[in-house]
C-alpha cells in the first residue's frame, strides 16, 4: 500500500461516500492547475480515505509530484469495470470569477470553482460510488478498478500516457471504462438528449515550414516566406477540409435523426451524405460549429514564429496548427488535404499525435442509455467528441471509454462555462448523478443490463 501525506485540511471519516457533494468541494479546495499540475497533494488525501476504509491502493508516477492512483474492490464473477478520471485542472488567471476558484463556495444552490465540471465532480461521483461499494456487506457483480490520474490537461504524459506505456498490465483484463465527458441534458432540435461519449477525434500538432525570398526589408520582395504562410493561414482560416463520414458520426447523427421531428431529422440524416453534408451544415441552426468539426479534419493556426529583426524579410517562417483528425485519419492524411486545398508545400513536421480507435464499441452504451432514459425520458446519444480526453490513451490497451459523469444541468451552459470563470454546478446535479454511477456499476456486466 502507498504511504500518503497530506497538508490538506480535509477531514478524513468513514461516511463521505454519502456526501459527494463535500467530496467535490474538498478535491476544488486542492489547487492542482496544470501547469504546474502538484497533484501529489490531493492524490494522496484520496489515498487516506482509501485508508480510512480499509481499501488498499497503488501509486505510480513519472513525476514524483504528479502521481497516479489505482485501486481494486474485489467482486463477483462478473467482468471487471474501471471509474478513471483526473483531478488536475485548467488555470484561472484572467478570468473573472464571483467566488474565489478554489474556495468551493456553495451558493444558489450551486457549488463554485474551478473544476466542478471538469472535472472534479465526475471524481467525486466515482469517488464517493467507490467507497460505497467498500462500505457495504454485498459485493459488485465483477471486480470495480478506481484509477485518479494527473496530467489530463496536460495530455496525459504524466498521466494515463505514462500508465499505458509502462503499466499497461493495469488494463489486462479491463474491456470497458467510465469517464469523462458525457452524461449531461443537452437540447437538440427540442429534444432533450444525453450524449455519452464513445469515441472522440484525434490530436494532431503539425509545424507547416514555409521558405522564400529574403532581404532588407526597404526593398520589395515577392514569394517571401512571410508572403507564403500568410496565403495559407488565409485559406486554411477560410475554408473546410473535405467530408468524412466515420462509423462514429454515422452512430451519433442516425441515433439523432430518430430522436427529432421529421425536419430535423431529414437534415441529420442529410449530413451523412458527403455530397450535401457542408451545404445542410450551412443551412442548420443549431449546434453547427459542433457538427462541423465531427465531419471534417480541421486545422487552426495557434502560433506563429519567423523573423528576429525588424528591417530583415526572414527566409524561414513556421506556423502551429493544432489538427483534430477524425477517427481513422493519419498525420498524412491532413497534410495532404492541407496541400490539397492550399495549392501550397510546406514542410510539414508532426510534433504530436495521439490516435485513437476507428470505430467504438456500443454495447456498455445501451446499459449506460438505459439508466439515463428510465430516470429523466430523455433520449441517450452515442456522442462523437470534438476535443480530446483521457479515453484516447485507453483505446491503445483496447478499452473501451464511455462518457458518462451524468448531471441534470437545466439551464446551466455547460459548454461555455467548462474552462471559464464562474464553473460552477448544481448541488442536485452531483448527488443525482453520483446514484446513477452507482446503478451503472451495478448493472455492468449483468445479463439483462439495468433493471428499468
Amino acid at each position: 500500500m502507498a504511504d500518503a501525506e497530506t497538508t490538506h485540511d480535509a477531514p478524513v471519516s468513514t461516511d463521505v461516500h454519502d456526501a459527494p457533494v463535500e467530496l467535490l468541494r474538498d478535491l476544488i479546495r486542492f489547487e492542482t492547475v496544470n501547469p504546474p499540475g502538484d497533484e501529489k497533494a490531493c492524490i494522496d488525501w484520496i489515498g487516506e480515505l482509501l485508508d480510512a476504509y480499509g481499501v488498499e491502493y497503488d501509486t505510480y508516477a513519472k513525476d514524483p509530484s504528479r502521481p497516479n492512483l489505482f485501486s481494486t474492490i474485489s467482486g463477483g464473477d462478473g467482468p471487471p469495470l474501471l471509474l478513471y478520471g483526473h483531478v488536475d485542472v485548467v488555470p484561472v488567471t484572467g478570468q473573472e470569477w464571483t467566488h474565489d476558484p478554489f474556495e468551493a463556495v456553495v451558493e444558489d444552490g450551486h457549488v463554485w470553482g474551478r473544476g466542478t465540471l471538469d472535472m472534479k465532480s465526475g471524481v467525486a461521483m466515482f469517488l464517493a460510488t467507490f467507497l460505497r461499494l467498500a462500505a457495504e456487506d454485498e459485493q459488485p457483480p465483477g471486480d470495480v478498478h478506481l484509477l485518479v490520474v494527473s496530467d489530463e490537461e496536460g495530455g496525459g504524459d504524466d498521466g494515463l500516457g505514462y500508465l499505458v506505456d509502462e503499466h499497461p498490465e493495469l488494463f489486462a483484463d479491463i474491456d470497458h471504462a467510465i469517464g469523462e465527458f458525457g452524461g449531461y441534458d443537452m437540447e437538440i432540435a427540442g429534444v432533450e438528449t444525453y450524449p455519452i461519449q464513445v469515441n472522440e477525434k484525434q490530436v494532431c500538432w503539425l509545424e507547416a515550414t514555409f521558405r522564400g525570398n529574403s532581404g532588407h526589408a526597404s526593398f520589395p520582395h515577392e514569394g517571401t516566406a512571410m508572403g507564403k504562410m500568410a496565403s495559407f493561414v488565409e485559406t486554411v482560416d477560410s475554408e473546410r477540409l473535405p467530408v468524412h463520414i466515420t462509423p462514429a458520426a454515422e452512430q451519433m447523427f442516425e441515433a439523432l435523426a430518430d430522436a427529432v421531428p421529421p425536419e430535423q431529422a431529414e437534415q441529420f440524416e442529410a449530413l451523412l451524405d458527403p455530397e450535401q453534408t457542408d451545404d445542410v451544415l450551412d443551412a442548420m441552426e443549431t449546434e453547427t460549429k459542433m457538427f462541423d468539426a465531427l465531419l471534417h479534419n480541421t486545422a487552426n493556426p495557434t502560433i506563429v514564429d519567423g523573423g528576429d529583426k525588424e528591417n530583415v524579410v526572414p527566409e524561414e517562417v513556421t506556423v502551429f496548427l493544432d489538427c483534430r483528425l477524425v477517427p481513422g485519419q493519419e498525420p498524412e492524411d491532413v497534410m495532404a488535404e492541407l496541400r490539397e486545398l492550399t495549392g501550397q508545400e510546406p514542410e510539414f513536421e508532426v510534433v504530436r499525435f495521439d490516435s485513437g480507435p476507428p470505430s467504438a464499441d456500443l454495447d456498455t452504451f445501451e446499459e449506460l442509455g438505459a439508466i439515463l432514459e428510465a430516470e429523466t425520458g430523455g433520449t441517450p446519444i452515442p456522442l462523437l467528441m470534438a476535443g480530446a480526453t483521457d479515453g484516447r490513451h485507453l483505446a491503445q490497451v483496447d478499452v473501451q471509454s464511455y462518457g458518462f459523469i451524468p448531471m441534470q444541468l437545466g439551464d446551466l451552459p455547460f459548454l461555455e462555462l467548462v474552462h471559464s470563470g464562474d464553473e460552477r454546478v448544481p448541488v442536485d446535479a452531483v448527488e443525482w448523478g453520483t446514484e446513477r454511477v452507482y446503478e451503472a456499476v451495478q448493472s455492468y456486466g449483468k445479463e439483462n443490463g439495468p433493471q428499468n
